[in-house]
């Protein structure tokens, strides 16, 4: 959320960033709610106080003025009682057009409406070449055996998958690999609720703008995330730390899930888009620092950068343009892993900063050392999402056989083996 007093000095600004996210927003509509509400409060405070002097005077009069007296408090209240209920809706109204009112982007952001409009900042590795016809990991993991959509869909429809036997394993290997690294990056692991209260979706800005993305328990006023970044940002709504202890870093594996609203014919074969998937993510809690918070956003983006390395993935960085934008993003870098049966690259994760977008919702703060309260700033990024980054892990690391090598990064977690076929056939699913 932005403050008011920035919206009111930087309207050009604000109304720009909106079109550069091709959020629509009628900040002229959002201002005059404000004057509106500005006006009620002051003409509030004069009748109150208006009130007050004539109660203070009251016992200090005649039987026929103090008639008339009360006579005018009687009206006064009144007054005030309609001018209560307009104050209400005028800042219920303010709110609301608040919660969809996007974060400007940052100055270098590259406008462009769509994810095709995004800037390639940088590339590490080498596409795979191969000298027989490739296979996706659809082929792959049919051959092997190591997960079922057929069933799947029986179980939880379109978009669903199983993961089963060597494919659980390596799955639960590269998420505990993530888990692992972020633990020796002393970042603080935490085991978080993944079904939330609607008003921890609305602090960190996925309500109500991207509600129609979430799956939602009515009747319990719930919502299930689509990252732990919610569950962890929301922990310490309400809250205000001392600057020394900050930054706060943290991390949590979830179960995530996500509509895939709008999606509708994109990626409906395989592990790319799907509504149930896993997710170490990693947030960060920091100060008012424009230079602190761009090193944090670096070591984040660092932190899965090293982990696609190890896993011996080529991929590319990205400058996320203005229209791919969230409505809280100040900026974002994406990782993008490649993909051969894609024959392109395809996101892995998403590096972004909020500045106080999110603590500002929240109510999260922090006490600076000269004693002034401010707003945290916020960040996060994947340390890594399943099951889509088994895409690139299988279908670059393929063998002719049709077999799947394994990086020496995951080989503890998977009985020391170097191929995925040599993993102990017990762990195979029954028919």
């Amino acid at each position: 959320m932005l403050s008011l007093d920035f919206i009111r000095q930087n309207p050009e600004k604000v109304q720009q960033g909106c079109r550069d996210k091709n959020i629509p927003c009628d900040l002229s509509a959002l201002l005059a709610v404000d004057r509106e509400l500005k006006e009620v409060q002051q003409v509030m405070e004069k009748l109150q106080a208006r009130r007050n002097k004539l109660s203070s005077t009251i016992p200090h009069t005649s039987d026929a003025q103090r008639s008339e007296l009360v006579d005018e408090v009687r009206q006064i209240k009144a007054q005030l009682d309609v001018m209560k209920q307009q104050h209400k809706e005028f800042r219920e109204s303010l709110h609301q057009q608040l919660l969809r009112l996007p974060q400007p982007p940052r100055q270098d952001v590259p406008l462009g409406a769509t994810d095709q409009d995004s800037t390639a900042l940088r590339e590490w590795g080498s596409r795979p070449t191969f000298s027989f016809t490739p296979r996706s990991h659809i082929e792959l993991g049919e051959e092997l055996g190591l997960f079922d959509f057929v069933r799947a869909a029986r179980l939880a429809g379109s978009r669903s998958y199983v993961l089963s036997g060597r494919g659980a394993l390596l799955e639960q290997a590269v998420l505990r690999f993530a888990f692992d690294q972020l633990l020796q990056r002393h970042y603080t692991p935490m085991s978080v609720p993944i079904l939330v209260r609607e008003s921890c979706m609305e602090g960190t800005g996925y309500f109500p703008v991207g509600r129609d993305q979430a799956y939602l328990c009515e009747k319990d006023r719930l919502a299930l995330v689509g990252t732990s970044e919610v569950s962890l940002c929301s922990y310490y709504q309400g809250e205000t730390f001392e600057e020394h202890q900050l930054p706060m870093k943290l991390f949590a594996q979830s179960t995530c899930f996500r509509r895939e609203a709008g999606s509708y014919g994109k990626d409906t074969k395989g592990l790319y888009r799907v509504h149930q998937f896993q997710k170490v993510e990693q947030v960060i809690l920091a100060s008012r620092n424009a230079e602190g918070e761009e090193q944090l956003h670096q070591e984040l983006l660092s932190n899965a950068e090293h982990l696609l390395q190890a896993l011996e993935l080529p991929y590319r960085v990205m400058m996320v343009c203005s229209g791919d934008l969230g409505q809280g993003q100040y900026y974002k870098h994406d990782l993008e892993a490649w993909m051969p049966s894609r024959k392109e690259y395809g996101e892995t994760h998403s590096c972004s900063s909020f500045l106080d977008f999110q603590a500002r919702r929240l109510g999260i703060r922090y006490r600076s050392q000269e004693g002034e309260q401010q707003f945290c700033y916020t960040l996060n990024n994947t340390a890594v999402a399943s099951p889509r980054i088994l895409i690139p892990l299988m279908e670059c690391h393929q063998t002719a056989s049709g077999d799947v090598w394994l990086p020496q990064a995951l080989r503890p977690y998977l009985q020391g083996k170097s191929y995925l076929s040599e993993l102990a056939r017990s762990t195979d699913r029954r028919p």
